[in-house]
């Protein structure tokens, strides 16, 4: 298929879908997208008279479009731009701590329990697959997605706190995990030899390289901005930055997510203080809020046709299955334990823990790290296990997380009136 089918394909498909959840569905939008394209997908795998022609179809435009490329080195770095360009940095200061420790040593913990938990896994139900590979696993696993969760904490009326947590960790951890998982593989494939420092200074070599030439694109985009009041060439601005930063960072080997998002959250915060007029703030804003909409609608779309190309047995699905409570328990040590850290110095109310449990959905990303391995039988069984996982996190704990919400803020409320104080304000509820 030509690459301008596709697109009007996606784009078309993506506009469909998103009227019927609007108005039948009432769905978060990236979960009703995904439910919806998931259903379709599973219907034209059905032997059903006449159905064959449309499933070979969209088989081929599957096969068309490289999916990890789409996603790692196109859309994930408007999406994290976009992002980050509404975050304040006062909000992040706040919670610095817990946000560095969920999106560093959060990201090392559960790639290494999934990995070690993995492999015993694989091994019981007797699946080969080498302990790198299921560390590999792991990695690509624990980045979290905020896009379908940040929502439906809005609508459970979430206290501020906890979206920033959320948000702060969902914009960093993509860093960490990437860089995590590309030095995983090159061991893996055998291009690195396993050292103790070979994971800190590929991660010091990226991190403090995507920092820099985030912290000079974002500054060079702020100072062209500063002397021009021009509502479309100051969004041209922002798109070239967004795409200019990401593609320079993985031209020099640095981290291209950590790049877009500092330089997002730099212009994000020192244009709107007296560099951007009125008219050009609301400019930005819509622009980067239907580019943010557009791409996720595509990517969740995708996600739910992406289950037509996947190699499915009784033992791989059984493999995906026994991998969601291994990767729910994973995300509550790896959360649970930093927070703990954090209590010596801050409290936090009954329920924060579970909440970013059950809150941290997987997504676009992960599957597109899965689909980027080596071409072969574990590649084929790690792809399916992730998308198990993914789908699992996005409908079923998306769907579920509002509820949880509100039994947490019931919970917070009930331990304050046992304490003999007011009952909190939907701020203090968990912090």
């Amino acid at each position: 298929m030509r690459f301008f089918d596709i697109i009007a394909a996606l784009l078309t498909l993506s506009a469909l879908f998103s009227w019927f959840n609007h108005r039948f569905l009432k769905l978060p939008t990236a979960i009703g997208l995904m439910l919806i394209a998931l259903l379709i997908s599973l219907t034209l795998l059905l032997p059903i008279p006449g159905s064959a022609g449309l499933e070979e179809d969209v088989k081929r435009m599957l096969d068309s479009i490289p999916f990890d490329d789409a996603v790692l080195h196109g859309m994930l770095g408007f999406m994290l731009f976009a992002g980050a360009l509404h975050v304040k940095l006062s909000d992040l200061a706040q919670h610095k701590w817990a946000i560095a420790l969920l999106a560093s040593v959060g990201v090392l913990i559960s790639t290494l329990l999934v990995g070690f938990g993995a492999w015993l896994l694989f091994l019981l139900l007797g699946l080969k697959v080498p302990l790198i590979y299921c560390m590999v696993f792991g990695a690509l696993i624990s980045p979290t997605d905020p896009i379908a969760v940040l929502s439906i904490l809005k609508q459970a009326a979430a206290p501020k706190s906890l979206e920033t947590k959320i948000t702060g960790e969902s914009l960093f951890n993509d860093g960490a995990a990437v860089v995590l998982f590309l030095v995983l593989v090159q061991i893996a494939v055998g291009a690195e030899q396993l050292h103790p420092g070979l994971f800190l200074t590929t991660f010091l070599q990226e991190a403090v390289g995507g920092f820099v030439l985030g912290l000079a694109s974002g500054g060079l985009a702020y100072f062209m901005m500063r002397s021009i009041d021009n509502y479309q060439v100051e969004v041209l601005i922002t798109l070239a930055l967004a795409s200019g930063a990401y593609a320079a960072a993985e031209h020099w080997h640095v981290s291209a997510p950590i790049t877009v998002v500092i330089a997002g959250l730099l212009i994000g915060n020192l244009a709107r203080d007296g560099v951007w007029s009125e008219v050009t703030m609301r400019h930005v804003d819509s622009f980067w809020e239907l580019i943010d909409e557009i791409l996720n609608a595509v990517l969740f779309v995708l996600i739910g046709l992406e289950v037509m190309v996947l190699t499915l047995t009784g033992s791989v699905v059984l493999a995906g299955l026994l991998a969601i409570p291994l990767v729910l328990v994973a995300r509550a040590v790896s959360t649970g334990l930093p927070m703990a850290s954090l209590t010596r110095f801050r409290t936090f109310a009954p329920g924060v823990v579970a909440i970013l449990t059950w809150g941290g959905l997987r997504g676009g990303i992960s599957v597109a790290m899965a689909l980027a391995l080596p071409h072969g039988e574990i590649r084929d069984l790690l792809v399916s296990v992730t998308y198990i996982v993914v789908v699992f996190s996005i409908l079923v704990q998306g769907l579920t997380l509002g509820p949880v919400i509100r039994a947490m803020g019931r919970r917070a409320d009930r331990e304050f009136a046992s304490r003999g104080l007011e009952e909190p304000a939907p701020a203090a509820r968990p912090n």
